[in-house]
């Protein structure tokens, strides 16, 4: 049994090579796809070159692992492919990963994967390197195949438009804070974005109250996210009714599947989309690295 990781430097080449692999996992791996995706169709957006590498045992791929520097390593799920020897072919692949990364890489500022792997590689990290990690966000990716019908709420659905910009801007800023706990200022360019490829909807009852957006598509599916509402507007039904209808939007132009992440910390947001037609599909970790301090034994 040969283990065995491959880099590539083309994007084209690696899609082709890891897609039907990541496909059979389309929403758990719906960001590794639209990063090929991105890198394939607008490499100009990213100014590194990024880290592009497949696990393989035999030659068949038990992983894929890319970085799109600075941003995050992503991990895909790790293939059980013989359930005896499971755990510890997972612990190889991990350890294959980090220490082919250590060789062309400073050290990572954190990783995002499914749980397992995502612990798995963390410890395999700090084994290598030294640099301590924690838990920053669990993750749990919903899939949607069907929207479900919800009690109806007043106002109504739209495509965003520049005369929203007054209210999105801050709207991106507040979701950025209470979803990933950073404050982004100069969102402008971000909302521009999303105006000029139409990917920002707002629900209205008299006024703007909430907003969804579409962010990335893959082979057979649209992600949502970018979902808020401001507090004096919460617990009216508008979130629920405004990712309902874009949900249905995405479906009815042709996407066989709509996907999401929630916070695993908030249940509110978890119950919601549940109740438009989300089923869960796995969770996943984001771990952060950080240099020179204690491991955090609880994460």
């Amino acid at each position: 049994m040969l283990m065995k990781i491959n880099r590539f430097e083309d994007a084209s080449q690696f899609y082709e090579r890891v897609k039907d692999y990541l496909l059979n996992h389309e929403a758990l791996h719906n960001v590794l796809l639209a990063r090929c995706n991105a890198l394939i169709h607008n490499p100009e957006r990213f100014d590194e070159k990024p880290y592009l590498a497949t696990v393989e045992v035999d030659g068949d791929i038990v992983a894929v692992a890319m970085r799109v520097p600075p941003r995050n390593l992503l991990l895909s799920k790790i293939q059980d492919f013989r359930a005896i020897e499971a755990m510890l072919q997972q612990g190889a692949a991990q350890r294959a990963i980090a220490q082919d990364i250590r060789l062309t890489q400073e050290l990572l500022p954190g990783i995002n994967a499914p749980t397992a792997e995502a612990k798995a590689f963390a410890e395999t990290w700090h084994s290598l390197t030294g640099q301590s990690y924690h838990l920053k966000m669990a993750l749990r990716a919903f899939q949607l195949e069907q929207v479900q019908v919800i009690p109806k709420t007043t106002g109504h659905f739209r495509l965003a438009t520049q005369s929203d910009r007054e209210f999105l801007i801050p709207w991106f800023e507040a979701f950025a804070l209470e979803a990933l706990g950073i404050v982004e200022p100069g969102v402008e360019p971000t909302v521009e974005r999303h105006l000029q490829r139409g990917s920002a909807y707002i629900w209205e009852d008299k006024t703007p109250v909430s907003m969804a957006c579409h962010i990335r598509v893959t082979p057979n599916g649209a992600a949502v996210s970018l979902v808020y509402t401001p507090p004096e507007h919460r617990r009216k039904g508008y979130a629920s009714a405004c990712v309902a209808a874009l949900s249905q939007t995405l479906l009815n132009q042709g996407h066989r599947y709509c996907f999401l992440f929630t916070d695993l910390a908030n249940p509110t947001s978890n119950h919601i989309y549940q109740a438009i037609g989300y089923q869960p599909v796995g969770d996943l970790f984001e771990y952060s690295f950080i240099e020179n301090t204690a491991v955090d034994a609880t994460a």
